[in-house]
């Protein structure tokens, strides 16, 4: 028993209230739009400037709109559970510490362990597609890198090099690579570039970050105003295209197929989160968290199936299966001139991206070891410049790493599950504290919590689980993500188990009657 209870103890939210407006740590500097261009900045970026044509061509056709909108269905029904719980607690940490406040610690630990990967995982796969975009720009000046500095390994090139170190496996010998493609040095440069942007005074930060928002925004703009004028309805037959199979026997398009972008793309309908994770440093946390979750998801949701539409619209689908493809849709029009606008603003504005969920995992990290489940060597913040400097600067040397080697599509579709199960424990937990707790005062009510907060957990169930279905070698997939995803994330989660159990329990702040 006094191991269980051990497990589940949790922090009142009274007295998570109680410490939000004696905590000193960081310097209150963030006000309402500063947050919300945070949020922006965290949710536009790759799904509209890489995701958006690349899972058209792969699994939905046109209908990726439609991919969109289911995720931003599930991503709304949490945007509620997580502005409810901002103005209730307004504390660093976002969903681990709403966890801990509700459904105790270990389930906190699990929570915060899960996204301090997910959030760092984002950075590289953010970090890839930029990079893209910056070859685009530098090919049209007449730069071209050395082949083995554009891209990363290929998951078939990464397979010959591990059967290389550890030998032959199941009797099948891997070819040898058929392209020179080994790091991609831009991807891992600009990961290092944010960590050392983000070691500095926040202040500084949050206004770079909100004008290069502001000229991202204004890029989402140009394609849509711009291709508008040149969309042909035929491009958007059929919607939904017939279901097919490729040589690997690995289905794609049909209903299923929309289901699976779905699930890719929904790491691009979430970010407003990460604005969470700065409560600390919000001057009136209460007021503005809440205003600025919902704000920046609703202008995220337009402009991404507005955009999602147009590119389908002006080019057949097939054709956008690039890593610049916003750009490549335009140039296959030959706007040149638009093509080259829409990678200085994605080049500019993608950066936000990276900014919003460097700043969520260092801070998450931070307030893991500000409890006592990882050691306080990380929670030390910076005299200097008051930020959680040491997390900071080791996650931009992870994510430099993953970025440089791994390819895009192996990274994006190990983040969606761990942010799902969070987006599930957020829509349990909230539900679960209204009813515990209903006379708390709350700076804003969820609306319709009883159907809402249920149908986010259905939502994001659907989108780790959904059905599954066959392809041409039997029921291997399952919702939109292979089945070696979940291996990972249960590796993952193991670890942490591992960590918690050897450390975290033991050196807990309410261990020890912190």
């Amino acid at each position: 028993m006094r191991f269980l209870s051990r497990m589940l103890r949790h922090k009142s939210v009274e007295q998570l209230q109680s410490e939000a407006g004696q905590r000193g740590d960081f310097r209150r500097v963030l006000g309402l739009w500063q947050l919300t261009a945070i949020g922006i900045g965290g949710i536009i970026g790759v799904g509209i400037f890489v995701l958006a044509g690349q899972q058209a061509a792969m699994n939905a056709g046109p209908a990726v709109a439609l991919s969109f909108l289911i995720a931003g269905a599930g991503s709304a029904c949490a945007a509620l559970c997580y502005a409810e719980f901002a103005g209730l607690i307004p504390v660093t940490g976002s969903a681990y510490t709403y966890g801990y406040a509700v459904l105790g610690e270990f389930v906190a630990w699990i929570i915060g362990w899960d996204l301090l990967l997910e959030y760092a995982l984002v950075v590289a796969v953010v970090a890839i597609g930029w990079s893209g975009y910056v070859q685009v720009l530098l090919a049209s000046a007449g730069v071209h890198l050395p082949e083995w500095a554009q891209q990363s390994m290929s998951a078939q090139t990464m397979q010959y090099y591990l059967q290389q170190i550890f030998g032959v496996h199941g009797g099948t010998v891997i070819a040898a690579p058929s392209d020179d493609h080994r790091f991609n040095v831009i991807a891992a440069g600009v990961s290092l570039a944010v960590a050392l942007l983000l070691t500095v005074r926040m202040e500084w930060g949050a206004r770079f970050n909100t004008v290069i928002v502001a000229i991202k925004v204004a890029g989402v703009l140009l394609v849509i105003g711009v291709g508008a004028f040149f969309i042909h309805t035929a491009n958007w037959q059929p919607f939904i295209p017939a279901r097919t199979f490729d040589a690997q026997g690995v289905g794609h398009f049909g209903w299923a197929g929309v289901l699976t972008g779905a699930s890719v793309v929904f790491f691009a309908v979430f970010g407003y989160d990460t604005l969470t994770t700065a409560a600390e440093e919000a001057k009136h946390p209460q007021r503005d968290l809440p205003r600025a979750v919902l704000l920046s998801l609703a202008v995220a949701m337009v402009l991404y199936i507005t955009v999602s539409l147009v590119l389908t619209g002006i080019t057949h689908y097939s054709n956008l299966n690039g890593d610049a493809s916003v750009s490549q849709a335009f140039e296959s029009i030959s706007l040149h001139w638009v093509s080259i606008a829409i990678a200085v603003a994605a080049v500019v504005g993608v950066t936000s991206v990276l900014f919003a969920f460097m700043l969520g995992a260092a801070r998450i990290w931070f307030a893991l070891a500000r409890d006592g489940l990882l050691p306080a060597w990380f929670a030390k913040v910076s005299p200097r410049f008051g930020t959680p400097a040491r997390p900071t600067l080791i996650l931009g040397v992870f994510t430099a790493i993953v970025a440089g080697l791994l390819p895009i599509g192996e990274v994006a579709e190990l983040v969606n599950i761990g942010t799902l199960s969070a987006f599930i424990i957020i829509c349990s937990a909230v539900l679960v504290l209204r009813i515990r707790k209903p006379q708390l005062p709350r700076s804003f009510r969820m609306p319709w919590i009883a159907v809402l907060a249920p149908l986010g957990v259905l939502f994001s169930l659907l989108l780790i689980f959904g059905l599954p279905w066959q392809d041409a070698h039997g029921w291997q997939r399952i919702g939109g993500l292979p089945a070696i995803t979940f291996e990972r994330f249960v590796i993952w989660m193991a670890l942490g188990c591992l960590i918690y159990f050897g450390y975290g329990m033991r050196h807990s702040k309410l261990e020890r009657g912190g």
